[in-house]
Formats: structure tokens, sequence, C-alpha cells
């Protein structure tokens, strides 16, 4: 039995939700979609970042998550979020959803930790949110090629830029190194005018297009 199939039995009724889980899923229902063609110097970007059971989609599960924001280009690790998906994964997942807004989101290897979230999402809350997904294993070698040039592990582009963080292998030690990279993207992305969310969307979506018939 796969995951789909798994998820189609135990989707969760939204409408046994407590009523400030619902009302807060409302709230971010309301919020308007994003100015894709805003400034980077304008934009709230979200790094979001996942722990898991493992990496194999079909049987492993999700147990944190965590977000950092950049906005208008200014990090700051107190403008994170961290929570584990124990014992209460529908407020868990809520409170991300609030934090990170309606994106746009930056994550590392979206095949994995896009999936694993959006399953997770669909599952406890019953939603899918039509974030715009911003993989820097795709942007970053299509931005710094003169480092790596192709798809390669967070670990090697940390290696590359110099990069630490306070704690591997965790979700949140995972995002804030993921932020520190987003900024280094900018900064190139700028310098080559790219100077927007909807720019970076289509340079990863011309890079996999790339990969693809390469």
């Amino acid at each position: 039995m796969n995951w789909l199939t798994r998820l189609l039995g135990t989707r969760t009724d939204t409408t046994s939700l407590d009523a400030p889980l619902r009302d807060a899923i409302a709230s971010w229902e309301a919020l308007a979609a994003p100015e894709l063609g805003s400034a980077h110097f304008e934009t709230r970007y979200v790094v979001i970042n996942t722990e898991a059971t493992g990496l194999d989609l079909d049987k492993d599960r999700l147990l944190a998550v965590a977000a950092i924001a950049i906005d208008r280009e200014h990090l700051s690790p107190h403008d994170s979020y961290y929570a584990p998906l124990e014992p209460d994964a529908a407020t868990a997942l809520t409170n991300l959803l609030t934090f990170a807004g309606k994106g746009p989101v930056v994550v590392f290897n979206a095949s994995f930790n896009r999936s694993l979230l959006e399953r997770a999402l669909d599952e406890h809350l019953g939603l899918t949110p039509d974030w715009t997904w911003l993989d820097l294993h795709w942007l970053l070698p299509a931005l710094y090629d003169e480092h790596i040039d192709g798809p390669a592990r967070l670990a090697d582009w940390m290696k590359a830029f110099g990069i630490e963080t306070f704690q591997r292998h965790h979700a949140l030690g995972g995002a804030w190194a993921i932020a520190q990279l987003m900024l280094a993207a900018q900064a190139r992305a700028r310098a080559l005018g790219l100077n927007t969310p909807r720019s970076l969307a289509d340079l990863e979506h011309s890079r996999r297009q790339l990969r693809r018939h390469g």
C-alpha cells in the first residue's frame, strides 16, 4: 500500500478540528496571493525544512517542521518557527501556515521536502497550499555554476560558501543554512537582473527543463 492509498484512507475531517484551528486556517485562506513581480527587497520569503523518519516517501513520515523568514532581504533567527508533529500535528501545521503566509516558499530538494509536507498538510488539515516553491537544489547551480555545475547535496553547497549551522540533522538548523544560501542566491540574482520571485521561479523552471532534455 503506497502513501496515496494510506492518505485517502486516513485523511482528517477538518470539521473535527478545534475552533481556533479552523479560524486560523480560514484567516490563512483569506490572505491575498503574493505579488511575484515585487522586488526581492519588498518580498517576504519563507524557508521551510523538515525532519522525517527517513528518505523513503513511500514509507517514512514527517516528524517536525521548521521555517525561517527572509523579510525584505533581512534574515533574523528570531523570525523563525519550529514544531514537532507529535503530539498535535494539526496545531503544528496550522501554525506553520500562519507563519509562512502565502509564500513564496524556499526549500532545498523540493522533491522530498515539498512532497512530505504537502502529504502531511493534506492528511491533517485537508488542504494543499498553492505556494510558489523555489528550490535551491536547482537554483544554486544555475546561479553559481563556478562552484558546482549541477544539483548537489546541501552539505556541498554549505562547504562551497563556508556556511555552518548550529545543529546538523535538525529541521531548524538546516533551515538556517538554507536561508543563508538563499541570501547568496538573491545577491547573484540581482547582479544578473533577476530581481523578483517570478524571475527565480522562471530560472528554476528553465534549469529543470535543460536538465531534463540535456
